[in-house]
């Protein structure tokens, strides 16, 4: 178990006052389990080591009228509403990612607390608020329990918001509705009304309002992304950790959305592009007509610049942040593929078509990055073009974030490398391994889908995880990751190139073979 290091220095002795007046009352009378939040009591559960507050409504249910619309203020209830089983996730189709869902009120969210005193002091503790993945039309909060974190002593929050078409729809009729001229961006609207939420009620949880950190994996990450480079989010969080997700640097102008959004309503049904005609389409059509993957696009209000354009020119919301991705990205993504190939690997003579295929690029140049990426210098295709794609799509725009944010901020940054990770996602029977696959990051810090992660992780993952997670809620505590127990973890500069390697075998090292490794000068030049 990690220790959990006395800490009451970093907070100031009226959060001491304020979490004892705060977090006390109710449960003076009621007990632990009962607290009063700005909409009425909520009963949740607890164990020897966690309290937890399932399926508490952070915003109104975005139906009818309100469907395409930012979000509203959730209801007051009377008596104490149960909270101990998760409420509804957001509408999507069932995959390897999520459970299926059809229903649009799901703006709910889930928060996890120590069940003890810091050192026997009623001390606010961090708080971790957390964004899953899955492309912004995936996924959902209750797949990630928090009880590893937890032992850093911080408060963890996870949170649903609207996913697809249903979360990020532009389209003309919606943005003369609206009083800032745009639309789409619902679902970062979500995350911002949640981190609202946090601010006027964690700390009668046991939580810091004023040290709030937001972490997010893959679209997660990107979202976390975007709150930093939106004014809408300004002095919602103190702190930012991205994992695997600056796969997006730059977002569509609102136009481009909204000619999307068009497409969509034809093919939905909606042949007069009216708002009410959207507004009358069931769940279903929805989903059944909606693109795959979703990103989040320069609407005015939520994002005026893109993240690219934001971190450039320091036009975005300061704060200390820890980045990184996984070594083998992409592998994931290929081997998706060749599942829906009813298993048939990728063949050697289809290499430069998937190549073409996955950067949206012509065959000529298709061709010129196969001789960057030579078949005889992998085991096979599909390694090949999981290492093409992991370089061109999150390594090397992750190195390009990072060299934006460390010109203005305190950044750190990460690559989780273990070769051979742990993975339940997909059948075992690849023709490929998956490596530090896209996600496999995530069960060293989670216990994922209710299934504890460590069950089946070896005695130096364990010993990695540990790592992980001190370095996390470390930095969630200070705006540092570094604390004695763990190897140093050096900021990020552009001149120095230093990466924090996370492998099992060897313990997190520093390297500055990152940019080497994953051909970053080549996808990324650096400026003349």
């Amino acid at each position: 178990m990690l220790s959990r290091p006395l800490r009451s220095l970093a907070t100031p002795l009226t959060a001491f006052v304020a979490a004892a007046l705060l977090a006390s009352d109710a449960q003076a009378i009621f007990g632990g389990d009962i607290v009063l939040t700005e909409n009425g009591f909520v009963q949740g559960s607890s164990t020897d080591t966690t309290r937890s507050f399932l399926g508490i409504p952070y915003a109104a249910p975005p139906v009818a009228d309100l469907r395409w619309m930012p979000p509203q203020p959730a209801q007051s209830w009377q008596g104490v509403r149960d909270a101990t089983a998760f409420a509804s996730h957001c509408p999507q189709p069932a995959t390897p990612f999520g459970v299926a869902s059809a229903t649009e009120d799901c703006l709910y969210l889930n928060v996890y607390a120590p069940n003890r005193k810091v050192h026997g002091w009623p001390i606010l503790r961090p708080v971790m608020v957390w964004f899953h993945g899955g492309a912004l039309y995936l996924g959902e909060s209750d797949d990630y329990g928090p009880e590893r974190l937890l032992d850093g002593e911080v408060v963890v929050v996870t949170v649903n918001y609207r996913l697809g078409e249903l979360g990020f729809l532009a389209h003309p009729a919606l943005s003369a509705e609206s009083s800032y001229g745009g639309s789409g961006n619902y679902g970062i609207m979500d995350q911002q009304a949640a981190l609202r939420w946090v601010k006027r009620n964690i700390a009668r949880f046991g939580g810091d309002p004023r040290n709030v950190t937001i972490f997010g994996e893959s679209a997660g990450g990107l979202s976390v992304h975007t709150h930093l480079a939106s004014p809408e989010s300004k002095r919602l969080f103190r702190r930012a950790i991205i994992q695997s997700g600056a796969y997006a640097l730059d977002q569509p102008p609102l136009a481009v959305a909204e000619a999307g959004g068009q497409a969509f309503a034809a093919a939905a049904g909606c042949s007069d592009q009216s708002a009410s005609c959207l507004r009358s389409l069931p769940v279903a059509t929805i989903l059944a007509n909606q693109p795959g993957n979703t990103i989040p696009n320069l609407d005015g209000f939520v994002l005026p610049q893109t993240i690219r354009s934001a971190l450039a020119s320091g036009a975005f919301n300061r704060v200390p942040v820890i980045e990184g991705t996984t070594h083998d990205e992409w592998r994931l993504f290929v081997a998706l593929d060749e599942l829906a190939a009813g298993l048939v690997p990728l063949a050697p003579e289809d290499y430069v078509d998937a190549i073409s295929s996955t950067l949206g690029v012509d065959a000529a140049t298709a061709g010129f990055l196969a001789t960057l990426y030579p078949l005889a210098s992998y085991p096979s295709p599909s390694v090949a073009l999981g290492a093409l794609g992991t370089d061109a799509i999150f390594a090397c725009n992750s190195r390009v974030s990072l060299g934006l944010l460390s010109a203005h901020v305190p950044t750190f940054a990460y690559e989780f490398d273990d070769p051979d990770a742990p993975q339940r996602i997909l059948p075992p029977i690849l023709s490929f391994p998956l490596g530090a696959f896209h996600s496999s990051e995530l069960q060293f810090l989670f216990d994922l889908s209710g299934t504890p992660s460590f069950d089946f992780l070896s005695q130096d993952r364990q010993s990695l995880a540990d790592d992980m997670t001190r370095y996390w809620t470390q930095f969630a505590w200070l705006g540092n990751p570094n604390w004695f127990q763990t190897p140093f973890w050096p900021r990020y500069r552009t001149e120095s190139d230093r990466f924090l390697s996370l492998a099992p075998t060897t313990g997190p090292v520093v390297t500055t073979q990152f940019a080497a490794d994953h051909q970053c000068d080549f996808w990324t030049p650096p400026a003349p």
